[in-house]
This record gives structure tokens, C-alpha cells and sequence, in this order.
């Protein structure tokens, strides 16, 4: 194995001797949206076993239909604000960073359910029967509940903040064209869908400052569509990445099933490669790190699961090349909290 993982990395406030994080994984274990003891130590095992920077779950915002199930996590409740401060506690104590992802499932959640099961789904257009169109006042008041979210999460002690802008969530509903057909400055042209998360980063960058590290998770495929693609050219994904990096955004997270895969026809970068190539930002790969086996059919249902350390001779190369800064592990750590070490 070379050096390329173990190579320290430095940007704004966030420092951190290697290059291995925690990937974001929803497990609705924390009763009425509240983070309790066993989640405090859930993750301090990972920084315990080494892991750099941990990303949580998803955390819902405040925002009533936000989430589909009451037991995820939120950024609402005093309660919960208690739990999260408890948790990143049990990480600083342990030696960790941990960042907080941020989250509204817009029009993914299913109507009728989470905490609030009578509140209406929501999405950038309507969808018969799931979700109905935002509003401008909907839109300004989501936003400002994202910021707002990002604020509390940098005055409890969190290191960074993810928003979860991929896998057909919210932010990403705004970006896809089968989800978003307004005629308004959050729709329509190419350059114009990614208003609303740009809006997003602007807002967060200026409740918590230049030096608090933000970073926008991105993704090619929905979690109903793994064929879905936001671009067909790296002109069009520059053309969507470009407001987020206007905006302020720090680090880019390309979430993608398997690392190892090419994004466009012609060259060998992926996702995260792409993005860094198109924005120069440092970026984040993830997809199956870790996993035994080569059949990527299975590591795409999670038929695969059983965590390794060899075998990582690709993802090394691809890293000592400068294809991109982080690498997330998600399932492998899951199962071995001290992958690691």
C-alpha cells in the first residue's frame, strides 16, 4: 500500500492526520428524532478505531415534513440539540472530527408518515399523490431552517457541516429534471436548478462564517433510480457544480455505488475525480470501499458486506494521482468500527 491514505489534510479549521472518513448511514435509532447515550456511543467506537472525520446520518432539519420516520434524528428539539452536543462530546473526547449532515427528504418521504404523519410532502413541483409544489414562502422558510440547522450545529461543537444534496432528497429534487419543472429561478435551464442548494450554501456560509468548513453531497443516481444522471457531459456537470462553488461551498462529496467506475465515456475519472478536475475544490470519493468481492451487481444491492483492508491497491493508485482528497467508508465500518486502525 503507498502513503496516499495516511497523507494528513488540512482545510480551514479542519485538520486531521489522514484521509479516511466515516460516510453518512441513516439507522433510525434514536427515539422522537432524540440522539441518546448509545448513539454517543456508536460513534465514539469509530473515532476510537481511528476514523478521521465521521459524518452522521442524515439529521433532519427543522422543517415538518422533513422526515419519514420518527425515530431519524432531527435538529429540532432541545432534546435532540442536548443529544447531538452529547455526541460530538464522545467524538472530540475520543480524538475525532465530526461533521453533521443536515437533511430534508422533500418529496421522497412518503405521505402520512414520520413525526408529523399529517403534514403534506413537499418537492420543488407536485406529484400527484406524494408531494405538493413549494411555495416561495416555502422555499425561503426551508432554506432559512437549513441555516439555521447549520448554525446550532457549529455554536454544539460540530467540526463541518455536510447538506445532503444527492440520492433523490430535496436538494437533489431541484437538480433533476424529472422532479423539477418550475418556471422560476429554482427551475428551467441547467443553471438555474442548482439555485436552490446555492441558496443554501449562501446562507450557511454566512451564518457560520468563512473558516467553518461546509461540504455539498452529490449524486448521479436516486436511491429509486440507480441509472438516474443529473449530466450526460462534464459541461453539464461543471454547469451544475459551478453556483454551489460561487456560492461558498468547501469540499464535494460524489457519492457513487462503487468508486472504481468511470463517470463519462473517454476518460477514467469518477464522480469525485470529475468534480475536482471541473471545480478544483478537494472532494470526497466513496462507493463499496473496502467491500470483499468484484461483482459490482452485488455491491449494489449490499449483497456484499463483508469489510477488508486488501485489495485497496486501486483506490491508492487513484488518490496518489490527485483524483481526489477523502475517502468515506461506509458499510466496512459499519460492521468493524476499527477498520481504520
Amino acid at each position: 500500500m503507498t502513503k496516499a491514505l495516511f497523507e494528513p489534510f488540512t482545510l480551514k479549521s479542519l485538520e486531521r492526520k489522514h484521509r479516511i472518513a466515516m460516510a453518512p448511514m441513516t439507522r433510525g435509532m434514536s427515539p422522537n428524532g432524540i440522539p441518546g447515550r448509545d448513539v454517543a456511543a456508536y460513534y465514539r467506537a469509530r473515532a476510537e478505531g481511528g476514523t478521521g472525520l465521521i459524518i452522521t446520518e442524515g439529521t433532519t432539519i427543522n422543517r415538518l415534513a422533513a422526515s419519514n420516520n420518527a425515530n431519524i434524528p432531527n435538529f429540532r428539539a432541545p432534546e435532540a440539540i442536548a443529544g447531538w452536543r452529547r455526541v460530538v462530546n464522545e467524538v472530540h473526547e475520543a480524538g475525532g472530527k465530526i461533521a453533521s449532515q443536515l437533511w430534508h427528504q422533500g418529496a421522497l418521504r412518503q405521505p402520512g408518515t414520520g413525526p408529523n404523519p399529517d403534514e403534506p410532502s413537499e418537492g420543488p413541483s407536485a406529484i400527484e399523490g406524494v408531494a405538493q409544489a413549494m411555495t416561495d414562502s416555502d422555499i425561503a422558510d426551508t432554506i432559512e431552517a437549513f441555516v439555521a440547522a447549520a448554525g446550532t450545529a457549529k455554536e454544539i461543537g460540530f467540526d463541518a457541516v455536510e447538506l445532503h444534496g444527492a440520492h433523490g432528497y430535496l436538494i437533489d429534487q431541484y437538480l433533476w429534471t424529472q422532479t423539477n419543472r418550475r418556471t422560476d429561478r429554482y427551475g428551467g435551464d441547467i443553471e438555474d436548478r442548482p439555485n436552490f442548494g446555492a441558496d443554501i450554501i449562501r446562507g450557511v456560509r454566512a451564518r457560520v462564517g468563512t473558516d467553518f468548513p461546509i461540504i455539498m453531497r452529490f449524486s448521479q443516481f436516486k436511491l429509486k433510480d440507480y441509472s438516474a444522471r443529473l449530466a450526460e457531459t462534464p459541461d453539464e456537470l461543471e454547469r451544475l457544480l459551478t453556483p454551489y462553488v460561487d456560492a461558498g461551498v468547501d469540499i464535494l462529496h460524489a457519492s457513487t455505488r462503487c468508486f472504481w467506475q468511470p463517470e463519462f465515456e473517454g476518460s477514467p475519472l469518477n464522480l469525485a475525480g470529475w468534480a475536482k478536475k471541473l471545480t478544483g475544490l478537494p472532494v470526497f470519493t466513496v462507493g463499496s470501499v473496502g467491500l470483499k468481492g468484484a461483482d459490482v451487481a452485488d455491491l449494489i444491492r449490499g449483497d456484499v458486506s463483508t469489510p477488508q483492508v486488501a485489495g485497496l491497491d486501486r483506490l491508492e493508485e487513484r488518490m496518489a494521482r490527485g483524483e481526489f482528497d477523502i475517502v468515506a467508508v461506509g458499510r466496512a465500518l459499519l460492521t468493524d468500527p476499527e477498520w481504520a486502525n
